[in-house]
């Protein structure tokens, strides 16, 4: 059994091979079981385990089986620790064998990213030219190379609470040969921006509503339980919104809790990424309002990105 670290994985990947694998899987037949999750109690914060297994249907040749085991620790940014992590293991679908073990922090951080650049190349306009990344944390990168591999943006601005958070995720991408500054002013920012990208640990709302343009593309990505907010109901009631599976209903921020205390009702959602990689609605060109995207997760995703490290690298 091989094991593929953080830095194997970056070499194999880029993001429009991903986002395309990331297509076919929605579109394939991959079996994705009501997935396990735990809260873990502790001292300073509670923690979350999630199981994650997922295979491929049997008219899929040749065929894998995986699973995702990862914890959430909310706490981890004040250990220097990332807040998510885990392992991957990926089998052989028709016997069972352990074909690898794969750094499950970075392959999240991954295929994450590139879930969303698979609904914005769906819901964005083609005519994008301006990015805001809310938030500073691991994921924050992922997103920004995510998004400009299926748009051509001029400008791209990170805002977090902490501005030198923020300058460091400058720094990382420019250290890729990408240009991004620091915004000061988020609503500023977020009025002008033709897609607004967030992936926080929030409580509150960060984005208003009444800042997005008429044609404003709304990422959703971090408050991953019921206690967190990145968008208001406005937002909500604003735009078109699609969800990466109808996990996001009942878990993960934003979108259930909007439904949880009446504000926003289940039957607005606008549709799945299945359904939009499937062709089932409008594509972005015909579109001239705003989009939003929630992003909770699904190990759909997770098999789709360590099927591909394993072929790449085989």
């Amino acid at each position: 059994m091989r094991f593929f670290s953080a830095a194997e994985i970056d070499g194999l990947l880029t993001f429009p091979a991903l986002v395309d694998a990331l297509g076919a899987a929605f579109r394939g037949d991959i079996v994705t079981p009501v997935r396990h999750h735990h809260e873990v109690a502790r001292p300073d914060a509670t923690g979350t385990l999630l199981l994650m297994p997922a295979w491929t249907g049997p008219e899929i040749s040749p065929a894998y089986l995986g699973t995702k085991v990862a914890t959430v620790y909310p706490g981890n940014a004040s250990k220097g620790l990332p807040s998510v992590m885990g392992t991957y293991l990926l089998m052989d679908g028709a016997t069972g064998k352990p074909l690898a073990a794969l750094d499950g922090t970075r392959l999240t951080l991954w295929r994450t990213a590139a879930a969303s650049a698979l609904a914005s190349r769906m819901l964005e306009r083609p005519d994008s030219k301006r990015m805001l990344m809310v938030g500073a944390g691991a994921l924050s990168p992922f997103l920004v190379k995510a998004h400009r591999s299926v748009r051509n943006f001029e400008d791209v601005a990170i805002w977090a609470r902490r501005p030198e958070a923020a300058a460091e995720v400058v720094a990382e991408l420019a250290a890729d040969g990408i240009a991004a500054r620091v915004a000061e002013d988020l609503e500023a920012e977020a009025r002008q921006a033709d897609l607004i990208s967030c992936a926080t640990l929030s409580r509150e709302p960060i984005v208003q509503g009444r800042w997005l343009k008429r044609t404003a593309h709304l990422d959703l990505v971090g408050a991953f339980n019921m206690a967190m907010r990145e968008a208001d109901d406005e937002a909500l009631q604003r735009a078109h919104v699609f969800v990466d599976t109808e996990a996001a209903l009942h878990e993960g921020g934003d979108v259930a809790v909007a439904i949880k205390a009446g504000a926003y009702r289940a039957e607005q959602v606008a549709g799945t990424l299945t359904g939009l990689c499937r062709g089932e609605y409008e594509t972005a060109a015909e579109r001239d309002d705003v989009t939003l995207f929630k992003s909770v997760g699904t190990a759909l995703e997770d098999l789709a990105a360590a099927i591909l490290v394993w072929q790449l690298a085989n």
